[in-house]
C-alpha cells in the first residue's frame, strides 16, 4: 500500500426510508406479539361469557338452533346475546374443530394486533405533522398496552369489539379524505359489527357516523350521491337487527332487536328487586365478584358485603336475616327478591342522593381507575398490603399504567385534533351509560381505549414541530 493511501472504507449496512418505516413498525408489533403471546400463555382459561358463546355456536353447528344448552344437553331457544360473538365462534368452530377455543384466542391476537396498525394509520392520515412519528407514538401505545392485550386470551367480545372500533376510525379518515362507497360500506360493516357483538357497540355509529358528514368539504363529493350513500349504509346497517328482531318475534313473541340488559331471557324473572338492592350499596369490583356473580346459585356471606350495605343495626339484622333465608334455598324466589325490593326502596327513601348520583358517580369512576387486574390470578384484596405485599405493589403499578393513559389522552385532546368532538362524544356517552350499571367492571371502560390510544399519540410533539414552536416564541 503507497504511503499517504487511505485504507478503503468499510462497508455500512444501510436502509432506504421505506425500509427504515417497516423495521419502525415491525418493532412495537412483534413485541406486541410477544406480549399477548405471553397473555395466552398466562391466562387461557375458558370460562363464564365464553363458554355460553361457545354453547350458542355448538348449537348452531350440531342443531341448526341459537340456543343454550339445559338438562340432559338438550337445547332450548335464547336471546340474551347478540349473534355476532356466537356466530363468529360457529365459523371458527367450524375451521378449527368444535371448541377449538384456543384457535380462537390466536385468531383474536391477530385482530388486535391489525386493530393497532389501524389506529396507527387513523393518526397517520388525520394529524398534523410529523404524521409519522405521531402514527408511531399511536402503534406502541397500542400495541403494548397490557390491559387491551390481556382480553385476547380468552374469546369474549371485547377483542373483536376494539377491532371494529379500529376498523371504523379508519374508514372514518378514509372517507373524509376520498369520499367513496367502499370506504362508507366498510365503515357501515365496522359499526354494525361492533352492535352485533355487544348492544352498547351502538354508541360507535352515534358519535362518528356524524362526523364524515358535518366534517366533509363540500367540494368533495355530490349532496345527492351522499345523500345516496346515506340511506344505502343505513338500511344496510338496519338489516341485521331487522332479521335479529324477526327471528326473536317468532320464536318468543316479544319485540327486542339487540339484547336485553339483565341478559334475561322472555319468561325468566330478572330480578329486579335484587338488582336494586345491589344497586344501593355496590361500588367496586369486589362486590361484583363476590356477591353479585354467584347469586343466585351460591350462598351469600354477609361478612363479604361492606359496612355501605346497611343504615343502621336494625336494617342489618334484617339484611342477615334475609340472607340466611336465601341460603337455605339458593334460588331467589319472587318472595325474596320482593324483600330485596322493600330493603334497597327503604334505604333509598332514607339516602336518596347517594343512591341515585353518590353510589352511581363512584361505580363509574371505578371502572375508569381501578387497576385493571380483574382478568389476571389476582386476589381481589389486592389493597391489603399485609397478605400480599407483591400484588399489592403490582396492582398499583397496574393502575399508575392506568393513569398514564388517561393523562395521555387528556394531553392529545387539549390540542383539538380532527375527529376529537366525535371521540369525545362516544367516550361521555359510554361513561353516561356506566352510570346505569348496577355491578362494576372495568373491562365496561376497555372499548375506549382505542380513543385513548388515539389521543395519546396525538399527543406527541415532534421535533420538527417543536423547533418551530421555539422559534415563534423567540
Amino acid at each position: 500500500m503507497n504511503a499517504g493511501t487511505r485504507p478503503p472504507s468499510p462497508p455500512t449496512l444501510s436502509f432506504s426510508r421505506g425500509q427504515r418505516t417497516a423495521l419502525a413498525v415491525a418493532l412495537p408489533v412483534l413485541l406486541g406479539l410477544v406480549l399477548r403471546l405471553r397473555m395466552l400463555h398466562w391466562l387461557y382459561f375458558p370460562q363464564g361469557d365464553t363458554l355460553i358463546y361457545g354453547g350458542i355456536a355448538k348449537n348452531l353447528l350440531l342443531h341448526g338452533h341459537y340456543a343454550l344448552s339445559g338438562a340432559g344437553g338438550l337445547p332450548y331457544p335464547t336471546l340474551i346475546r347478540l349473534p355476532g360473538m356466537p356466530f363468529l365462534l360457529a365459523l371458527c368452530f367450524r375451521l378449527f374443530g368444535i371448541e377449538n377455543y384456543f384457535a380462537v384466542a390466536c385468531l383474536q391476537i391477530v385482530l388486535d394486533l391489525a386493530g393497532c396498525l389501524l389506529l396507527a394509520d387513523f393518526v397517520r392520515r388525520i394529524a398534523p405533522a410529523p404524521q409519522a412519528r405521531r402514527a408511531l407514538a399511536t402503534l406502541w401505545l397500542a400495541a403494548l398496552c397490557p390491559f387491551t392485550a390481556s382480553f385476547t386470551a380468552n374469546p369474549m367480545a371485547e377483542t373483536p369489539t376494539l377491532f371494529s372500533i379500529a376498523l371504523a376510525l379508519w374508514a372514518a379518515a378514509g372517507f373524509r379524505q376520498r369520499p367513496r362507497w367502499s370506504l362508507a360500506l366498510l365503515f357501515t360493516f365496522a359499526v354494525t359489527l361492533a352492535t352485533l357483538l355487544r348492544p352498547d357497540g351502538a354508541l360507535v355509529a352515534v358519535a362518528l357516523a356524524p362526523a364524515l358528514v358535518l366534517g366533509l368539504p363540500r367540494d368533495r363529493i355530490a349532496p345527492q350521491k351522499l345523500a345516496r350513500m346515506a340511506l344505502v349504509c343505513l338500511l344496510l346497517a338496519l338489516a341485521p337487527f331487522a332479521l335479529w328482531a324477526a327471528r326473536n318475534w317468532q320464536v318468543f313473541h316479544v319485540i327486542q332487536p339487540l339484547a336485553p340488559r339483565l341478559a334475561t331471557d322472555p319468561g325468566e324473572d330478572p330480578n329486579l328487586g335484587w338488582e336494586a338492592w345491589i344497586k344501593s350499596w355496590c361500588l367496586d369490583f369486589s362486590s361484583t365478584y363476590e356477591i353479585y356473580w354467584y347469586v343466585p346459585g351460591d350462598q351469600i356471606r354477609i361478612d363479604k358485603l361492606p359496612a355501605r350495605a346497611f343504615d343502621t343495626p336494625a336494617q342489618r339484622a334484617a339484611t342477615a336475616v334475609l340472607i340466611d333465608d336465601y341460603n337455605d334455598q339458593l334460588v331467589l324466589t319472587p318472595a325474596l327478591d320482593a324483600r330485596f325490593a322493600q330493603l334497597a326502596a327503604e334505604r333509598l327513601a332514607a339516602h336518596p342522593w347517594r343512591t341515585r348520583i353518590g353510589l352511581p358517580w363512584g361505580r363509574m369512576a371505578n371502572m375508569w381507575l381501578r387497576p385493571r387486574v380483574e382478568n389476571l390470578p389476582i386476589e381481589m384484596d389486592w389493597w391489603n398490603y399485609a397478605a400480599h405485599r407483591g400484588e399489592t405493589s403490582f396492582s398499583y403499578a397496574w393502575g399508575a399504567l392506568n393513569l398514564l393513559y388517561l393523562g395521555l389522552a387528556v394531553v392529545g385532546l387539549w390540542k383539538r385534533p380532527p375527529f376529537w368532538r366525535a371521540m369525545v362524544l362516544y367516550i361521555v356517552l359510554r361513561s353516561a351509560l356506566l352510570l346505569t350499571v348496577e355491578a362494576p367492571e372495568t373491562r365496561y371502560t376497555i372499548e375506549c381505549f382505542p380513543l385513548l390510544f388515539v389521543l395519546g399519540g396525538l399527543g406527541v410533539k415532534g421535533r420538527d414541530q417543536g423547533r418551530r414552536d421555539v422559534g415563534a416564541r423567540g
